[in-house]
């Protein structure tokens, strides 16, 4: 089996919220580039990222300087600095990263962000910076919230391995400690028109439910667990 590529990303902007990022991201596996135009913040983060790059992300010509071409994501994590964090994203757009997530302070800002070029725009406090940079680590988590320090609740997609078979036959709880709350499962069908409508179903499995390839599984379990499963 091929080894699954390392996810590079840049952290531009090393604020309270932007650290946050870097130090998540890094925990959990992702090679950090951190950079930002203040010593002390480089500093901060120096230990914990791959590269920590001190320079102005609004000067286009030491942005080229930066080898950008394995760059997976950048993270855009200037906030109140608005003029900033727009300059920024322009310059990362016309230097072709493929996905920008930028943080925004306002529904103007928002707006502004996603006309420059940001392929996700995030209106959040700062403390939502552990959920964000989980989903950019785990693409296939859906969304991932903590009931205590080592367990939490996941949406996921189902892991192709599993389309087709059972609950009982897979005996997920057993093998890997996880347990499948419920199930969100689309069914499509056509109104009166013709016209395609999408319905989200949800279904709270026994052991005989079969898992579909629509399937999104609600699980619960320790952290490790979960991420053991995403992996599959």
């Amino acid at each position: 089996m091929a080894k699954e590529k390392e996810k590079i990303f840049a952290v531009l902007g090393l604020g309270t919220f932007g650290g946050n990022v870097c130090e998540v991201l890094a925990q959990k596996g992702g090679k950090v580039i951190a950079i930002d135009k203040e010593p002390d913040l480089i500093e901060k983060v120096k230990d914990t990222v791959f590269q920590s790059i001190l320079l102005d992300t609004t000067d286009e010509t030491a942005m080229n300087q930066i080898p950008y071409g394995d760059i997976d994501v950048a993270v855009v994590a200037i906030g109140e600095n608005i003029e900033a964090s727009i300059l920024t994203t322009a310059i990362l757009k016309r230097l072709g990263i493929p996905y920008i997530l930028a943080r925004a302070v306002s529904e103007i800002h928002h707006q502004v962000l996603r006309q420059v070029g940001a392929d996700e725009v995030v209106n959040i406090e700062i403390d939502q910076g552990q959920r964000i940079a989980q989903r950019l680590i785990s693409p296939e988590i859906l969304d991932r919230i903590s009931i205590t320090e080592n367990i939490s609740v996941a949406e996921v997609y189902v892991p192709k391995d599993f389309i087709g078979n059972s609950l009982s036959k897979l005996n997920i709880r057993t093998k890997m400690h996880i347990n499948i709350v419920a199930i969100i499962r689309t069914v499509l069908s056509v109104d009166e028109e013709g016209n395609p409508v999408k319905t989200d179903n949800v279904v709270f499995p026994d052991a005989d439910e079969v898992l579909q390839e629509s399937d999104i599984l609600l699980i619960v379990g320790k952290n490790e667990d979960l991420d053991g499963f995403r992996r599959l």
